[in-house]
């Protein structure tokens, strides 16, 4: 015992003599370089940071090498066991985690707007084609519009063309009382429709069929009949996607709010500020809407509707930006109902009427005696006429700024400044002379109605046939009614100054090619967005 406790002592008076003797520990060089030798006192500096910083020299060079030896001898599983603490403490806070991933729920693959689903695979594939076939059941007729969308929701050509359009006379509403012959009368378009798709898509291909004012005329009994009709018809011949509710009757807030997406889609302004968008008056047969962007303030303050009526604000998220889209629909006030207005207020005659014709008018399966009065078409006349029959001189405004009927106006503002007039303004246009017919748009002013019409109230009925041989014969008599009623609509009605510049369109330039500005694009953009 005395021997162990002298040798002990010894050894730590050695250790503090060699210490003392030692010269600092050299500071690290930025080259690495290694540390010098060991002190020639034969000490040996440990590397291992938790060895103590001297140890003893080894006895002799034999017994160093037999512990090196052993050290790499050491077998995997000896270290395992060795370290088995430091193992267990990492694996089980792994293998919890591991256990937690593996129960979340996964969520759906993102679908993106316009890549076509590959059966099966739950992606979309990039670079495909995707189409859409919208039908336009008009109060006039029956149009048919086929798009075709790349991946990013841009158009791409069918066939030739950057769209396939083609219409028939007349519209759904015709055959109020044979809903079958009026889903037969679509065949022909849908024929022509499933042609210019490639047979592989078509099944992936979406058909919607909006009927506007001249079914909703019919009331809803009737409409929905047809619409049945219609939707027999696609469920047993057609080889496109189909769902009962894309077969209805559009209401005239959906009907504005597309006509607005497709003019500003094809205009490139989708995605710029509400002030750099413009407004759209689209005059159709039974109806004409406006819609234009308006502030997030004026929105907050719109009027409140009665139950039962259509919202004055949309809210909109286009292209990463949202819009507040002002939109009003004037049921009855489409150039085709509007004449069965005026007619019906006058006394068996009219003073828009041309001079010399005497005969009837027929809209929503009513008849109405169309007849000229003694001296003819009177452009104040008719313009009293026009105003009183369609009461845009009653003050029923509740609010500080409205149109007519009481009806607000949006407020004005940024996205009205720049309108573009669609649809029945830009044919009148056309074949009142006004406008080159072999142009696609052009800027007028609502004073150009004006003057075309007092034109054209002065003139017979035989006259007016030489004089605008762009007039079809079934509408050559009302003529003079219908340049007074757009210039009286645009004025009185909608309260834009006589000589405000407004752009009448009928195609949008898009690319290369022109594209119509009417609503079923819009509607093609949203199914397109959906898939």
């Amino acid at each position: 015992m005395r021997t162990r406790t002298r040798d002990r002592w010894s050894r730590r008076a050695i250790d503090l003599v060699a210490i003392e003797n030692s010269s600092p520990l050299p500071r690290l060089e930025a080259s690495l370089k290694p540390p010098p030798p060991a002190p020639s006192n034969g000490q040996i500096r440990c590397r291992s940071p938790s060895a103590a910083d001297l140890l003893h020299p080894a006895p002799s060079q034999d017994g160093h090498d037999s512990r090196v030896k052993r050290a790499r001898q050491e077998s995997l599983r000896d270290r395992i066991h060795r370290f088995r603490g430091v193992i267990l403490t990492f694996s089980v806070p792994l293998l919890l985690v591991s256990f937690v991933l593996y129960l979340m729920p996964r969520a759906p693959p993102i679908a993106y707007p316009g890549r076509k689903e590959v059966p099966g695979s739950g992606v979309r594939v990039v670079g495909s084609k995707s189409y859409a076939v919208i039908f336009d059941a008009g109060s006039s007729g029956s149009r048919v519009h086929v798009y075709c969308f790349d991946e990013n929701l841009d158009l791409l050509h069918v066939g030739n063309e950057i769209e396939l359009f083609d219409q028939l006379k007349p519209g759904l509403s015709f055959y109020a009382k044979d809903p079958q012959e009026a889903a037969k009368s679509l065949t022909p378009l849908l024929k022509k429709a499933e042609s210019a798709i490639p047979v592989a898509l078509r099944p992936a291909t979406p058909v919607r069929v909006g009927a506007t004012a001249g079914l909703r005329a019919l009331g809803e009994v009737t409409s929905e009949h047809i619409l049945q009709a219609v939707r027999d018809l696609l469920q047993q011949k057609s080889s496109l996607k189909f769902q009962s509710d894309w077969v209805t009757v559009l209401d005239g807030t959906q009907e504005g709010a597309f006509q607005w997406v497709t003019v500003n889609y094809l205009l490139g302004k989708l995605g710029n500020s509400y002030q750099d968008t413009v407004g759209v008056i689209d005059l159709g047969g039974g109806s004409v809407q406006m819609a234009y962007a308006i502030s997030e303030n004026d929105a907050a303050t719109a009027p409140k509707v009665s139950n039962g009526e259509d919202s004055y604000v949309q809210q909109l998220f286009l292209k990463g930006t949202t819009y507040y889209l002002y939109v009003h629909s004037y049921l009855h006030y489409g150039l085709l109902a509007a004449r069965a207005e005026i007619l019906n207020a006058g006394d068996g005659y009219s003073n828009c009427i041309l001079e010399g014709y005497n005969g009837s008018y027929e809209y929503g399966n009513e008849k109405y005696k169309a007849a000229s009065s003694a001296s003819g078409a009177s452009f104040p006349k008719c313009r009293s006429d026009v105003i009183k029959a369609l009461n845009m001189d009653e003050p029923k405004c509740l609010h500080m700024k409205c149109t007519f009927g009481g009806v607000w106006n949006g407020g004005g503002g940024d996205g009205q400044k720049n309108l573009f007039v669609a649809s029945f303004f830009f044919d009148r246009a056309i074949e009142a002379g006004f406008v080159d017919h072999q142009v696609l748009a052009a800027i007028v002013k609502p004073k150009d109605f004006e003057d075309a019409a007092k034109r054209a109230c002065k003139l017979n009925f035989n006259v007016a046939k030489a004089t605008y041989p762009r007039v079809h014969y079934e509408n050559l008599p009302y003529l003079c009614m219908d340049l007074v009623y757009q210039f009286t609509l645009l004025v009185d009605g909608f309260a834009l100054d006589p000589h405000q510049k407004i752009t009448l369109v009928k195609k949008v330039k898009y690319g290369d090619a022109f594209v119509e500005a009417a609503w079923p694009l819009g509607s093609a953009i949203e199914v397109a967005s959906a898939r």
